[in-house]
């Protein structure tokens, strides 16, 4: 096994132009696992934690631009404020020690449909940005994410960075697991308010091939909220929503759960975080 560390992004792109099967590793959170196990065996290993663009974030084109190797650590000191959806997704990943080295962009990666990143990328419209040494592009996340474990990168490609705007309005995650912590989603649910233009982001995951916006749930609970007199959300509803949202998922049965409590666990967490959320806004937060 071959094994590169650059200094620098060029140098990178280069290799991996070079050799396309060479697997990129940066926090190795979840590399690391395979390797181990001996799932996955490369030919060649491509380390990028020597290369400081990777780790750097900054806002352009009214968006933020966060580098791939910026970890969850940092996302929860740093972009706590901005990113309140991610933050919260961030606290829920492993220990500690798994939040100081794995990254936004590992999980992109990975393209696991129990990534918590996810669905806080997918409310928000997020792009991810992949570059090789014939140039860049972007490519909003929900076609970025092909299915399980699978992704839209090109083989002589990298991730470089995600951009998502700012929060708009209350943000929420939560994630249903055989414990509170260092466990992988049974089930999870990221949600985003966006008052100014009057709509809702619902994103199910770790209940479907891949993460799901529940477009059907999003349209009917944005045409029953009274976004400008802050009312309370009924219960008829909140369950409307729940049950629109369990409509969304596809999931699977697996050693973690069966199919029929994932649909029920993300319409219950879709009717809380949604309460949540709702409840920040009425306060005016």
């Amino acid at each position: 096994m071959e094994f590169h560390s650059p200094d620098s992004w060029r140098e990178a792109l280069e290799v991996k132009a070079a050799q396309p099967e060479a697997v990129a590793i940066f926090g190795g959170t979840d590399v690391m696992v395979d390797l181990n196990f001996d799932r996955e065996r490369p030919g060649a290993v491509l380390d990028l934690t020597r290369v400081p663009e990777l780790g750097e974030w900054g806002e352009g084109d009214g968006r933020l631009r966060v580098g791939a190797g910026v970890t969850y650590t940092r996302i929860i000191s740093e972009l706590g404020s901005e990113l309140p959806g991610l933050a919260m997704a961030s606290r829920t990943v492993g220990s500690p020690q798994i939040r100081n080295r794995g990254t936004v962009g590992g999980n992109l990666g990975t393209a696991s449909p129990a990534g918590d990143a996810l669905p806080p990328l997918y409310v928000s419209d997020a792009e991810v940005e992949l570059a090789s040494t014939n140039g860049t592009r972007r490519v909003p996340v929900v076609e970025f994410i092909t299915g399980p474990k699978r992704n839209a990168m090109r083989p002589d490609e990298l991730i470089a960075a995600f951009h998502i705007p700012r929060a708009e309005g209350p943000q929420q995650y939560a994630k249903i697991g055989t414990r509170n912590a260092m466990v992988i989603a049974v089930c999870a649910f990221g949600l985003a308010l966006r008052p100014e233009r009057k709509r809702v982001g619902a994103c199910l995951g770790s209940a479907a091939p891949t993460p799901v916006r529940a477009r059907e749930a999003e349209e009917f609970i944005e045409s029953v909220l009274d976004w400008d007199s802050r009312g309370e959300i009924g219960d008829t509803e909140l369950r409307r929503f729940g049950e629109l949202v369990g409509e969304a998922a596809s999931p699977i049965s697996d050693v973690r759960g069966t199919a029929a409590y994932r649909t029920h666990a993300v319409g219950v967490l879709a009717r809380r975080t949604l309460g949540w959320a709702w409840d920040e806004y009425r306060r005016g937060e």
